[in-house]
């Protein structure tokens, strides 16, 4: 084994968003850090959050409020310590975002002093969402990234894949299970390598892109809930998938999110024919939590056999409009669509996983050494239902948490030793990403029909033969081929999605995200859907 080709470092962190960066900036002063990207730096789901991030700034509101509406949108299944937890650091996490010079929008207040502009979202009963414009996540990634790529103690690595975990089981260590590093894969150059790492952290962000129509980027397949339940950690509450209820529709730009702020500014959901269909489903209407909102526009779209349905803040001052939304007014703009003028054709689409990798307050996972952080992880905070801008501060909250644990243990973990390569299989196929490509289409078509916002006993039946027969293709046909990106993240997306179905099928009740229509009422009591390797029948 060549020792010499393999990476070292203190902490080797997987995912460049808000979560992974915050952990990364908060240690490399004195720790060695490497950071890898799958694709280019930025290219990740915090960038393209639009949006804000809630907290607590205005004299009215109050932390028990904070904790209220996530309660509430949650459907009675959060966590009240984890949401405590979050909405009592919320504050002091958003002013490290400030000190490190993002920029959100101000106002003057009654006596002509600068404050935070406090926009409000749908389940916010105040004005709580610290925002950048309608660029919110492009703010405070770009922001993390200038400081991280200008930081000595960061090593960069992008356009990297991370394979596996490597723990202790595969370098023969004796003692308790440990995380050792991870291999790499060189998502240009096909090599892959291995790195040591006294601590890893996953900040790999969701798994939406399992779903065809989603609002995430392309890099979004569930990777680090893949790689955790491989190593043996325990996955929860996979089955509530958030479809955000305004995707813009429109061939032109299949991915873009149109941030709840628009309904939170006064926008209206309405039919083909210009008429509001949420003020006769919710006495919250247009700011009913995202869960009621979607299957709304779902219900809406079957009923009539519309193509989609439409999302209006035209009759608000165009000034106003253009003040408040310039990147969505210029993109729409850019599509022939004055909204300042004409309502928006819109769809529900797979915009964030509630569930994830099982992390304590600190975000350490059930394997010693490895954390989780951000939209990978479940922490109990989001529960059925994500509350809108809740997301981006998870990310900054636990990203602080999760440094200052390995600050504090990192020095009495020994240094890993040298580490086996990877077995790399050495099968080629010209055509192999023809294949990978129609498997994983097929896939993503059968969780959409089957896995989607409304679902059935026997349409979770449906979905389990058809992702054992890719699992069992996978098994037979990839697994001696030579390991690439598209055919990793094809592996990853089967594991995930036969994880989510697993979680639906446990749960024999609708709440938030999770809507069946052969168990229809909520159950009086109820909690997480937990799932542990050593319990789980691969199917």
């Amino acid at each position: 084994m060549n020792t010499a080709s393999q990476l070292s470092c203190d902490v080797l962190i997987i995912g460049s968003g808000a979560a992974g960066l915050s952990v990364a900036l908060r240690l490399a002063e004195t720790r060695n850090v490497i950071v890898l990207s799958k694709g280019p730096l930025a290219e990740g789901s915090t960038f393209y959050a639009q949006g804000g991030i809630a907290a607590v700034f205005d004299e009215s509101d109050s932390i028990d409020l904070h904790v209220d509406d996530t309660l509430v949108a949650g459907a009675g299944i959060c966590d009240p310590h984890a949401v405590r937890f979050v909405a009592s650091h919320a504050r002091h996490c958003v002013e490290w975002l400030i000190d490190q010079g993002v920029l959100f929008d101000t106002q003057p207040d009654a006596q002509g002093n600068e404050c935070y502009h406090l926009t409000r979202e749908g389940g916010h009963s105040h004005r709580r969402i610290l925002h950048a414009a309608d660029a919110t996540g492009k703010t405070v990634e770009t922001t993390l990234v200038s400081l991280a790529k200008n930081h000595p103690g960061i090593r960069i690595m992008e356009h990297r894949s991370a394979v596996d975990l490597i723990t202790t089981e595969h370098t023969g260590q004796p003692g308790s299970r440990q995380v050792q590093g991870a291999w790499i894969l060189d998502n240009q150059s096909g090599d892959i390598q291995p790195c040591r790492a006294k601590v890893v952290v996953l900040a790999t962000g969701g798994a939406a892109r399992v779903y065809p129509y989603t609002t995430n980027p392309e890099i979004a397949c569930g990777d680090g809930v893949a790689m955790a339940w491989r190593a043996g950690c325990r996955v929860a509450n996979l089955e509530f998938n958030q479809f955000h209820p305004t995707a813009l529709h429109h061939y032109g730009a299949r991915n873009f999110l149109l941030t709840e702020a628009l309904r939170g500014e006064g926008a209206w959901l309405t039919r083909p024919d210009g008429t509001r269909f949420m003020p006769d489903i919710d006495p919250r209407a247009e700011l009913a939590p995202r869960d009621i909102v979607a299957r709304a526009i779902d219900h809406e779209i079957k009923r009539l056999g519309a193509e989609c349905m439409y999302l209006d803040i035209s009759h608000k001052p165009a000034e106003f409009i253009r003040h408040h939304f310039p990147t969505i007014y210029e993109k729409l703009l850019g599509l022939g669509i004055d909204i300042t003028r004409e309502p928006i054709p819109i769809v529900p689409a797979a915009h964030y996983t509630c569930g994830g990798v099982m992390v304590d307050d600190n975000g350490q996972t059930d394997l010693p050494g490895l954390y989780a952080v951000g939209e990978v992880s479940y922490t109990g905070l989001h529960g059925a239902n994500r509350l809108a801008s809740n997301s981006l501060l998870e990310c900054v909250v636990y990203g602080w948490s999760a440094a200052e644990d390995i600050r504090q243990r990192i020095d009495d973990i020994a240094p890993p030793p040298a580490l086996p390569g990877w077995q790399q299989g050495s099968e080629l196929s010209p055509n192999e990403d023809a294949v990978i490509l129609h498997n994983s289409q097929e896939l993503r078509q059968c969780m959409w029909d089957y896995m989607g916002i409304v679902r059935t006993t026997s349409r979770l039946e449906r979905a389990v033969r058809r992702i054992t027969l890719l699992e069992q293709e996978y098994s037979r046909y990839y697994s001696h081929r030579h390991m690439t990106p598209r055919l990793l993240e094809l592996r990853n997306l089967i594991q995930v999605a036969g994880l989510m179905v697993a979680c639906a099928q446990a749960r024999k009740e609708s709440r938030g995200l999770h809507f069946t229509l052969d168990y229809p009422r909520a159950q009086a009591q109820s909690g997480p859907t937990i799932l542990a390797p050593e319990n789980y029948i691969n199917r």
